[in-house]
């Protein structure tokens, strides 16, 4: 019977083309450090000729060193340059949108700039304000399912990202 341990740099390389192809999908840097740990302990170690116990040895712990060192420098390298992202009702405050529905009795439909359909309702700083389908609006502040809106051209913004308006 052959040896089989000679053909094992075919291992490797598979594992680490396996690794990488998965580091493409979900691109969080995990399977990149498994595939380094895999060419650089169990490839190298292997074309050194170092038994297959040695070979696995080395990949695991070369691949834990680089996920708890190598891994954490390169996420915040990456991350480094973002600002907070706002998200869920944070990301709505400023928002610019369209109406959808005249506005009766201060209350209407508008489609935000993101994509998403509101109930909306005026401000009561503009309740004199009248808005007609098309015309541009900005979210003042969100009420449960509703957001406030008013007139896109009474709206200024202020340093922390959230709009005031004249009027």
């Amino acid at each position: 019977m052959p040896d089989l341990t000679q053909y094992m740099w075919i291992g490797w390389l598979a594992l680490a083309v396996i690794f990488i192809i998965i580091e493409l999908v979900t691109l969080e840097f995990t399977f990149l450090m498994l595939a380094t740990g895999s060419l650089i302990g169990g490839l190298g170690v292997n074309l050194l000729g170092g038994p297959w116990w040695l070979q696995i040895v080395v990949a695991a712990v070369l691949s834990v060193l680089l996920l708890f060192t190598i891994k954490p420098l390169l996420l915040r390298r990456l991350h480094r340059s973002d600002p907070d992202a706002k998200t869920n009702v944070d990301a709505i405050y400023g928002q610019g949108g369209r109406v959808m529905s005249r506005f009766t009795d201060t209350k209407g439909l508008v489609k935000l700039d993101n994509g998403e359909t509101w109930t909306a309702r005026l401000a009561p700083s503009q309740s004199g304000a009248e808005l007609d389908v098309g015309d541009r609006v900005v979210v003042a502040a969100v009420s449960g399912a509703t957001v406030e809106v008013v007139p896109a051209n009474t709206v200024t913004g202020t340093e922390d990202g959230r709009t005031s308006h004249n009027g």
